[in-house]
Parts: C-alpha cells; structure tokens; sequence
C-alpha cells in the first residue's frame, strides 16, 4: 500500500528520532529545508511535522523551529509505544504461535465488544515475544475485521503490530484501558514462558482505543519479567 506524502516524510522522520539520529532537544531542519530534501510541497512537510507533535515527538516553538522531544518511552506493554519501539527490534524477536484467523466474538478478555465489531468479527492471533532470547511476554490479540484487507495473509514473524497497523492501515494507537491481574503459570505458560509449575505471572488484559472511530485492539498479555521492570504511561 503506498502511503500519501505527508506520511512517507512522517515516517522517515519518526524512525530517526526513534533511533537517535535527531536526538531530545535537536532542531529539525525548517520546513524549507524539508521540502527541498524529500521534494515535496511545505504544506506536505507542515502536515507531516503537525502529526510528529501530535504524537509526541517533537515541539514546534514559535521562532525557532521544531524541536526535537525524542521517542516516548517506557518498556513497551505498559506504554503506548508498543514492545517493539520501546525495547529496540535488535532485541525482541517475535515468533507467531498461531497465524491470523477469522473468529466469531462477543466479548474480548473481559471487555464487552463494539457492536459494529461483533458483526465484523474477529482476527485473531498468538505471539510468543524474546528479548535477548529468552521468553517474555506471550500474547493473545484480537482485532476486529473492519477495512482490514488481506491482514490475515501478512507474515507477523518479527514485526511491530503497532508499526504495520499504523503503515498499512493509518490505524494509530490513542490511549486505551488495561486490567492487572497476578495468576500462576498453567501448562500452557510454563511452555511458552519455560517456567515450573505456579510461577507466578503477570496478565494484562487490554482494550486499546484508536484513530479510527469503533476499532480497538483487545490483548491479553501474560509477562515473565524477573530481569525486566514495566514501566510507562498510558
């Protein structure tokens, strides 16, 4: 799907403060100097640096420019940046446990569905997350099936569910509900998260709410993080 210009310059420019090259409190070039570089018009750089402050990563300060406030933090499942931004890809790896599939729904982990999301149905998939290969988060998600063409068809190996949502679909995270609960390892857990028996787990149950009116995300996240602190804000 080719993105609209604004966002192709939105990207670029968020995936280099994301990696340090602008870093907290740098000054991005003028909108002038944008548009020269991607060679696009300034309303096109002027939208594209409107959905950077939007997004938190950057200021615009009357005078002198856009400022950089760098990429949001926190260790990824308590934070609205997703694990894979808040962590670095070189060190979480993703394997899919069980590919997207078309489901029936009513409810998602405890959260009441949208009725327009009841009627789509549901996607659903299971991700087994490693940071530094070792096991950490084992997650469940399921997306309602609106305006999602050929979703279930992507290879999610390795890939930022945040990141593809918002570049093939402009779908963007906007906040959302989560419940805590500590529970104890079933079979299932000790196998993915290769814990005994009764270690004790953290369950996250999420519903997270988006750009686009009546689509959220639900998850159910379960977290074996002895060496890992969760932080973040959401």
């Amino acid at each position: 799907m080719n993105l609209p210009q604004y966002k192709q310059v939105y990207e670029t420019l968020r995936k280099q403060i994301s990696s340090g090259e602008y870093a907290a409190g740098d000054l991005l070039p003028s909108e002038h100097e944008l548009s020269a570089l991607y060679r696009v018009a300034r309303p096109t750089v002027r939208k594209a640096l409107d959905q950077l402050v939007t997004d938190g990563f950057i200021v615009k300060h009357q005078g002198k420019g856009s400022i950089v406030k760098g990429a949001p933090r926190g260790i990824g499942i308590l934070s609205l940046t997703g694990t894979t931004s808040a962590l670095g890809s070189p060190n979480l790896s993703t394997h899919i446990i069980l590919k997207p599939e078309l489901r029936e729904w009513t409810e998602a982990f405890s959260f009441p569905v949208e009725p327009q999301e009841q009627r789509a149905g549901c996607i659903y998939f299971e991700r087994l997350r490693l940071l530094n290969d070792m096991p950490v988060f084992f997650d469940i998600t399921m997306l309602p099936n609106i305006n999602l063409p050929r979703f279930v068809d992507y290879d999610l190996e390795n890939c930022s569910l945040f990141d593809s949502l918002r570049r093939q679909y402009q779908i963007v995270v906007t906040g959302g509900t989560q419940q805590l609960f500590a529970i104890r390892a079933d079979k299932r857990l000790q196998e993915y998260l290769n814990v005994r028996a009764g270690h004790p787990i953290l369950q996250l149950n999420r519903k997270i709410e988006t750009n686009r009116p009546g689509f959220h995300i639900y998850s159910q996240v379960f977290c074996a993080t002895q060496r890992y602190g969760l932080i973040g804000t959401f």
